[in-house]
């Protein structure tokens, strides 16, 4: 009860000066995400600028919310790596259409509502091995850094293999090459807003290049580009329900991981469970915004460091991202070579999270292997989940470790099979 008291006494103390440039430090980190979740957006058949439109209406909403109701520093964008999950896996995997891919999300998003206000997610976390969770996230990792090589022209299509290096004569592959290189130089100088500095960059490298495509597009807004219905008319197909439960399943775990870390610095431990929430009313909202789940950002440690405290941040920010609206015909120019680095490092930095799997405990390495090998190999992260999940009991129950298999898990690996089986035989 004293640290409650001493927390509440120390936010009253800070100044909106420090909170002001705390949420335009995190504003900045986080401005990329507009152009990169709308780009992958883009993917599924919506225009880019629709997809930029969602992202800048669910990152306002669920950080407004989370300013005004958690009262924390923290800023909500829609999480790297589940908008692929969502692009690549859930819409273009299954055959979905867009509307299809948000009725998947909407399901996807109760299911997290309802373990934020249960013990359910308590029970999902401790039923999946640490193994499997950290995979899952290397493998998000790896694909993100293909889809990055690819949208930047360093890998192409081979003729004789899988994939090959790019033309190094095609002024592409120049700028990517490039333009990668300054990003690792802005992001290991740990510049500020280094990933805004590198759409820049890329974008001024494309002109100079003469690749920059188009002038800039003006938006008319109507009803349609704020709201969206997420339709249920797939329902009647198993592939249907079967992309439901990956995208929960890393709703749930990732933001346990990110916001527990994020309290922990803070000093706010006591605010888990109001974030929790928070996060996850948050997600809902996405699925009729037209845009993969929001996330608690990585990019809250840079607000965490610049002394943001309270929810005040959270506000700036928010209205920050509403603003960006009106900066959407200007934005919209930035072309794939300046987007693809972003992608390559966040992959990079999803990666690390290997130094976590017990790599010498071979029936804990080898299924987390197979996630994280799959994933970008099969380009679809459903896919490269269940080659794991399948995996595990049958590796533990080879090495006489049957303890090791949680009644959740085997449920889950079932699943996993059975979707192998249906996709098999074409029931």
């Amino acid at each position: 009860m004293t640290f409650n008291k001493n927390n509440q006494q120390m936010n009253h103390q800070v100044s909106w000066k420090s909170e002001l440039i705390a949420g335009v430090v995190g504003y900045l980190t986080t401005f990329y995400i507009v152009v990169v979740n709308g780009s992958i957006l883009s993917q599924t058949g919506i225009s880019l600028e629709s997809g930029m439109i969602a992202t800048i209406l669910a990152s306002f909403v669920g950080t407004l919310f989370m300013g005004l109701f958690a009262k924390l520093p923290l800023i909500l964008i829609p999480g790297m790596g589940i908008n692929a999950l969502f692009a690549y896996s859930i819409v273009e995997g299954t055959g979905l259409s867009f509307e299809e891919g948000l009725g998947v999300v909407l399901i996807a998003a109760i299911i997290f509502l309802i373990t934020a206000f249960s013990r359910l997610g308590v029970m999902l976390k401790e039923a999946i091995p640490n193994s499997l969770k950290y995979a899952i996230t290397v493998g998000l990792g790896f694909f993100l850094i293909l889809i990055g090589l690819e949208k930047s022209g360093l890998v192409v299509r081979g003729k004789h293999t899988i994939i090959a290096i790019g033309d190094f004569t095609s002024p592409e592959f120049i700028v990517g090459i490039l333009t990668l290189f300054l990003a690792l130089f802005l992001f290991i100088k740990d510049i500020p807003a280094n990933f805004l500095l590198t759409m820049i960059s890329g974008t001024v490298l494309a002109y100079i290049f003469g690749i920059l495509d188009g002038t800039g597009n003006s938006i008319s807004l109507s009803g349609n580009d704020f709201i969206y219905m997420p339709s249920f008319s797939a329902a009647g197909q198993l592939s249907f329900w079967l992309a439901i439960f990956p995208l929960a399943m890393i709703l749930i775990f990732e933001n346990m991981g990110l916001i527990n870390g994020q309290l922990q610095m803070l000093n706010r431990n006591e605010s888990y469970e109001k974030a929790y929430k928070v996060t996850a009313f948050s997600t809902l909202t996405c699925a009729f915004f037209g845009t993969s789940p929001t996330v608690s950002s990585a990019e809250n440690a840079a607000v965490i460091a610049s002394k943001g405290k309270t929810g005040r941040v959270a506000l700036v920010a928010s209205f920050l991202f509403l603003a960006t609206i009106f900066i959407i015909p200007w934005i919209s120019v930035i072309p794939g070579t300046a987007i693809s680095p972003i992608l390559i490092i966040v992959g990079m930095l999803m990666a690390q999270d290997i130094r976590h799997i017990s790599l010498e405990e071979l029936s804990e390495a080898l299924p987390a292997f197979l996630i994280i090998v799959m994933i970008p190999f099969t380009y679809s992260i459903a896919d490269g989940m269940a080659f794991g999940f399948i995996a595990y009991p049958i590796v533990k129950l080879a090495v006489g470790k049957r303890e090791d298999i949680s009644k959740p898990l085997m449920v889950i690996s079932l699943l996993f099979l059975f979707d192998f089986v249906v996709k098999i035989t074409g029931i």
